[in-house]
């Protein structure tokens, strides 16, 4: 394992979303996570080749059948050994299997117990169910995403499953690890994707404060309602973004839109916005996405082509970067953030279920005729 996290362990009880989310970021970062998967029934043969779900790469998988006597108690001398937990059930359900917070400190009193869920571990939508639009729209969030006069506009899941919940949680455990490790006590992370997308809002929150935002959607100057932070359609239907803030920089977009300033009303003077930003739009439309991208190229006019995910990977400079990797064929984003000395990687593609169950519990200190008990019994697959 290389990266900052090489010698860290963690076990994963897997979920879907944000829980594998949070445990690829820790893999990639060089973290040894163990995912145990549930053993329901008999499992079909594996596929061949790479699996295709990515939130599960860099890690291996474990099943075991955790309504088992002999599987709960396997994975609680698993977590006997491990630095953190990370689980993203309903509230109750960990409890309910033997492997809730009490039972893991019982065992390992230094555990950081990661919890993943949308409303949080109490509240009185703790216990119902909800998906990413939902914990978005309470916190806040949602309301502001859109135009002038349109309904709000969901920005995928990014805001609640991943930046409001998997980046909180993968941040939560590693702070609780670094304070465990000099108190020799573990706590409870409770990550709400309720609470992580609000926290996302905290400078809109201060822009309100300083009376820079209107309680309006999509007439303030980072919702489109400013003609200088926009996307324009290009001649060849496609899309070309600006996002030329600051003085200097407007003045850029105008020497490269060819526009005169002294001839146009002042770039703070909203009440010319909408004016403004249909003149930005003829213009953009008399050039395809390529010319304007070659006529902002080298300037601070803050312009970039809107690529899609299946275009991004070409972009100069991601190829340059190295943004994307493409591992056993498949191409997907590469770790992120980077490190000089201690970099993470993509340690080994997405697993399916089960794959690893001999290999991996051994590294984790679990005999051969263990496994061949647990085996017999259906307590592991």
């Amino acid at each position: 394992m290389t990266g900052p996290l090489a010698g860290v362990r963690v076990v994963e009880l897997a979920g879907i979303g944000p829980g594998p989310y949070t445990c690829m970021l820790l893999a990639d970062a060089g973290a040894d996570v163990l995912r145990i998967d549930r053993l329901v029934g008999e499992r079909p043969p594996a596929p061949t080749g790479p699996h295709w779900d990515l939130l599960n790469r860099s890690r291996r998988s474990v099943c075991v059948n955790l309504k088992d006597p002999e599987g709960v108690a396997l994975v609680l001398d698993l977590i006997a050994g491990a630095d953190a937990l990370v689980e993203g059930w309903r509230p109750g359900v960990a409890e309910r299997l033997g492997i809730g917070p009490d039972d893991c400190a019982a065992r390992n009193p230094a555990l950081v117990y990661g919890r993943m869920t949308g409303w949080g571990q109490d509240g009185p939508l703790s216990s119902t169910a909800g998906h990413d639009i939902n914990y978005i729209a309470v916190a806040g969030v949602l309301w502001a995403v859109g135009r002038v006069g349109e309904r709000p506009v969901p920005p995928l899941n990014l805001v609640g499953d991943f930046g409001g919940g998997g980046m909180m949680l993968a941040f939560g455990v590693v702070a609780a690890i670094l304070e465990a490790r000099s108190s020799g006590q573990g706590q409870v992370v409770d990550a709400a994707m309720v609470d992580g997308a609000a926290s996302l809002m905290t400078m809109t929150y201060a822009f309100r404060q300083a009376g820079l935002w209107s309680e309006n959607r999509g007439v303030n100057m980072l919702d489109t309602g400013a003609p200088f932070y926009e996307v324009y359609e290009t001649s060849d239907g496609k899309w070309f973004c600006i996002g030329a803030i600051e003085r200097q920089f407007y003045a850029e977009l105008l020497r490269v839109l060819g526009l005169d300033a002294t001839e146009l009303p002042d770039q703070m003077d909203r009440t010319q916005w909408p004016a403004m930003k249909e003149r930005f739009a003829a213009i953009f439309r008399t050039r395809s996405r390529d010319q304007w991208t070659e006529a902002f190229d080298s300037t601070d006019a803050c312009g970039a082509p809107v690529l899609s995910p299946w275009e991004a990977h070409e972009h100069p400079h991601n190829q340059f970067r190295g943004t994307f990797v493409e591992i056993d064929g498949v191409l997907q984003p590469g770790p992120a953030p980077r490190f000089s000395r201690t970099p993470s990687a993509v340690q080994s593609p997405p697993a399916v279920a089960g794959r690893d169950t001999d290999e991996a519990l051994a590294s984790w200190g679990v005999d051969e005729a263990r496994v061949t008990a647990l085996r017999q019994q259906h307590a592991i697959g």
